[in-house]
């Protein structure tokens, strides 16, 4: 059998050949080289333990139950599971989003062809496209936005209605077909599709949309909306006009340029405190005219970015040209996808109006504020995406947290006080202040792109006081004495943990919130990147090792013990003692031990 490495290397070699078609992809689904890959990438995942409608996690995981499914797929009897329907709550709003749990075994499938389907379709995708791709984030959308949308003078919002509910599932064969002619894969991912959902122990059957929670969704979301990507880039070439603007000296331009010329000259005659401040006047309404005028009919532009089902159309050119290029757009995902653009959520915006794009708000600014460069005063803002961190977001996350609450003195005016959080009382202090901490850096790291990142010093305050007050909740003192108590030399507070190296402190963040232009690198919360080869100490190369963790036996087969989290361990019996002190949250086991460490947790 071949490495993935190899397989997926080849399928991205091949891919660049728009005109290539794949014909034998099925029978990468025999490699149990492949499962071990993806067995090694979910195990890792959030929510890797929760149990599908089968009720099976990946506890138990074997070489022997991927066997079972590499021949379900030989024979093609594999019937995928319907999803488990939950329900989660939607932020800042009472509505709550469905989400499709998979089963495990599912989960593991679903994950190969999710492999295989981006290294043939990644290489193709647009460069405007930002969601559910490797290396790409929120963060690399809105860095786009700031370069191409520069000048822009029209944004244009762009919102669809329930779009990963509404594709069309013919659509999107169809889709597929145009790059794989192998019916048996295409056979599997009509399965995928058509799989239904569980909703209180009743059985759904899906006519349309993304498989919702499986793993596989993202990416045929993208290969959807990929057809939208490139509707955009045809636009965008017959759009465009003109390699640079040829704009008109400015009406008033030499008029006020006249006036400030005619005060200085006054000036210079007689310096009086009249010239000097008919000068002033004359030299600041001249610096606030423009020198050209911006419209250009020869120059025009289209510039486009889009994340997930959310996008937006930057138009340098006149209203009409973005309402007709919004029609266009509604016209092709009703014709060509099926999709439905909403009405009441799709606008027209001056860009120099925020527009509400991934929690950012984002104008193109007209300040006229110069600033003395090698080529004389410029107005060197003028034109420029600038984006700004709306104030709602953050007080939304205090809410949330049940940090705060709001009262009103005697005159109207709102006094917010911090408040104790009891739901983190029972933790450890150094765990408490973690949880801030976390807290803290979670939401700057998200808008450190914004030019009012400064502003989170109130929610700092905020949460340092809230912090103080769940300690002294916790010890029935006061928020003085719990600051007496953990303060240190720089003024700031912390607690002191013990660790196998000696004492280390855990201090409350106070690195501040300044303004930082470059992507957070641990925020790329999308798609990670995943090794496409296994390490012998990885999880794949445990359960391929024959060696069991506990009673040293080997070769045997073996059996993936999981636990959720090593913080619900108890160190009172052998097993989790040997997870605790090799810091896993999985062993290794034989077929007897793996029963006895189920036994053992059963009665926990």
């Amino acid at each position: 059998m071949r490495s993935p490495e190899n397989v997926l290397k080849s399928l991205s070699e091949k891919a660049k050949n728009k005109e290539y078609r794949y014909e034998r992809l099925y029978r990468n689904l025999y490699n149990p080289e492949f499962y071990l890959l993806a067995y090694q990438n979910i195990a890792t995942s959030q929510g890797s333990m929760t149990a599908g409608a089968d009720g099976l996690t990946l506890d138990g995981m074997s070489m022997e139950r991927i066997e079972k499914l590499i021949a379900k797929l030989r024979d093609h009897s594999y019937q995928p599971n319907p999803a488990r329907r939950v329900y989660i709550a939607k932020k800042n709003s009472s509505k709550k989003r469905p989400l499709g749990i998979p089963s495990t075994d599912d989960k593991l499938l679903q994950e190969v062809v999710r492999m295989i389907l981006e290294a043939i379709y990644e290489p193709t995708f647009s460069d405007n496209s930002h969601g559910f791709r490797p290396k790409r984030s929120c963060h690399t959308a809105l860095k786009e936005i700031v370069t191409l949308f520069t000048g822009a003078k029209w944004i244009i919002e762009g919102d669809i209605k329930a779009c990963f509910d509404s594709f069309d599932h013919h659509i999107t064969i169809q889709l597929l077909r145009k790059r794989i002619k192998d019916e048996a894969f295409i056979s599997l991912m009509w399965k995928f599709l058509r799989a239904g959902y569980m909703e209180q122990w009743t059985y759904h059957e899906t006519y349309s949309g993304s498989p919702q929670g499986s793993g596989v969704s993202p990416i045929l979301a993208n290969i959807y909306l990929n057809e939208l990507d490139e509707f955009m880039a045809r636009m965008k070439k017959s759009f465009d006009k003109g390699d640079t603007r040829n704009r008109k000296v400015h009406r008033d331009h030499d008029k006020v340029r006249w006036a400030y010329r005619k005060a200085q000259k006054n000036l210079e005659i007689e310096r009086t405190e009249a010239n000097l401040t008919a000068f002033k006047e004359a030299r600041k309404v001249m610096l606030s005219t423009p020198h050209l005028d911006e419209m250009d009919e020869n120059y025009k532009r289209l510039q486009y970015n889009r994340y997930a089902d959310d996008f937006l159309i930057a138009v340098t050119g006149s209203k009409q040209d973005a309402e007709i290029i919004k029609e266009q757009v509604r016209r092709f995902l009703k014709d060509e996808l099926n999709l439905t653009m909403s009405e009441e959520k799709t606008h027209v915006t001056h860009s120099s109006e925020k527009v509400r794009y991934l929690g950012y708000d984002i104008r193109v600014s007209r300040s006229q504020d110069t600033k003395r460069t090698k080529k004389g005063l410029q107005r060197v803002w003028y034109g420029k995406v600038q984006l700004y961190m709306p104030k709602e977001k953050w007080i939304a996350k205090l809410h949330e947290y049940g940090a705060f609450k709001i009262k009103k003195d005697e005159n109207g005016k709102e006094i917010w006080k911090p408040l104790h959080r009891g739901a983190l009382m029972p933790l450890d202090d150094v765990a408490i202040i973690s949880k801030y901490n976390s807290e803290l850096r979670g939401i700057y790291n998200y808008y450190r792109l914004a030019i009012n990142s400064s502003n989170l010093g109130k929610f700092h305050s905020i949460m340092r006081g809230s912090c103080l007050k769940t300690l002294a909740a916790k010890y029935n003192s006061s928020v003085m004495k719990m600051y007496k108590k953990y303060r240190s030399e720089k003024g700031d507070f912390g607690a002191d943990y013990k660790t196998k190296n000696g004492t280390k402190r855990c201090e409350f963040y106070n690195d501040g919130y300044k303004r930082n232009k470059n992507i957070a690198p641990e925020f790329v919360d999308v798609m990670p990147q995943y090794r496409v080869q296994i390490r012998q100490n990885s999880l794949a190369g445990r359960l391929k090792s024959g060696k069991c963790e506990k009673c040293g036996a080997s070769p045997v087969k073996v059996y993936m013990h999981h636990v959720k989290r090593l913080k619900d361990l108890n160190a009172d019996n052998e097993f989790d003692e040997l997870m605790l002190q090799k810091r896993r949250k999985s062993l290794a086991l034989c077929p007897k031990c793996y029963e006895e460490a189920k036994l053992k947790s059963l009665k926990l």
